[in-house]
């Protein structure tokens, strides 16, 4: 690599790092699931490798032809109502999405889905009587790929009571890939808030209620870990620090 090039992302990674700074962490209740540090400067720096060099394998054996590099394709229209089974490290439980209460919400989450994007991942954000958050890869290349991968908001049609299931989002239109889970029907300021539903559990809630939950909120306003970390490290900073994370084994669409 030439001088120059490593100036160029040198100086980008900087830039990035500054901006990232600068957003504020999540909130600890009773404030909003938002999709805390979407992604991190290593995270949009090392998107920009896999995307534009077929040939170079990641660390993890993934090259620039790996679909989970591309959300830009990752546009299949979901069916009216599906099902996805999680297999988790306490259990499985299953979703009923319906796409009518959702549209923009039930599509996105169905493209993950079929990209095998929450395989593996951990439930990084869970708190006794407000929710439980996930979506953040194991890979920060894949996370940097997905760091800007807007899409559009939806109307809130349904509340969000206990077992529903939500995007998380960090003002209007960033929705991306975090989801969170409701523990308690009194949730309405997320409804205010454009939280939107688009689907529900209805086989396994005891398994979400038994996700481990004793490092409490996110750094640096908990105990928790820092979602910034967990983009731009990976899940060896989890692994290291937060072991007791539950995880999920795997996310199938089902009959």
């Amino acid at each position: 690599m030439s001088r120059s090039l490593l100036g160029r992302l040198s100086f980008v990674v900087s830039c990035a790092v500054l901006a990232a700074c600068s957003r504020e962490e999540a909130p600890a209740p009773p404030a909003s699931p938002s999709a805390t540090a979407a992604a991190s400067a290593a995270s949009a720096a090392l998107s920009a490798a896999p995307a534009t060099s077929a040939t170079a394998p990641t660390a993890h054996g993934r090259d620039g032809n790996d679909p989970l590099f591309h959300p830009e394709k990752a546009t299949e229209k979901a069916p009216d109502v599906f099902k996805v089974k999680f297999s988790t490290t306490k259990g499985d439980f299953v979703v009923q999405v319906t796409r009518a209460w959702a549209p923009n919400g039930a599509d996105r989450f169905f493209n993950l889905v079929k990209l095998g994007f929450y395989d593996g991942i951990r439930f990084h954000r869970a708190i006794d009587d407000f929710m439980v958050q996930f979506g953040i890869h194991p890979e920060p290349a894949v996370n940097g790929a997905w760091y800007r991968a807007y899409f559009s908001d939806d109307p809130v049609v349904k509340s969000n009571r206990r077992g529903f299931v939500t995007f998380a989002h960090a003002g209007k239109d960033t929705r991306t890939t975090q989801i969170f889970i409701s523990y308690v029907d009194k949730q309405a300021r997320l409804d205010t808030q454009g939280f939107a539903p688009f689907g529900q559990i209805v086989e396994g809630m005891k398994v979400v209620d038994s996700f481990y939950k004793g490092y409490g909120e996110l750094a640096p306003k908990g105990k928790g870990p820092n979602a910034s970390k967990i983009q731009r490290e990976g899940y060896g900073y989890l692994d290291e620090n937060f072991p007791k994370l539950d995880a999920i084994k795997e996310a199938k669409i089902v009959p």
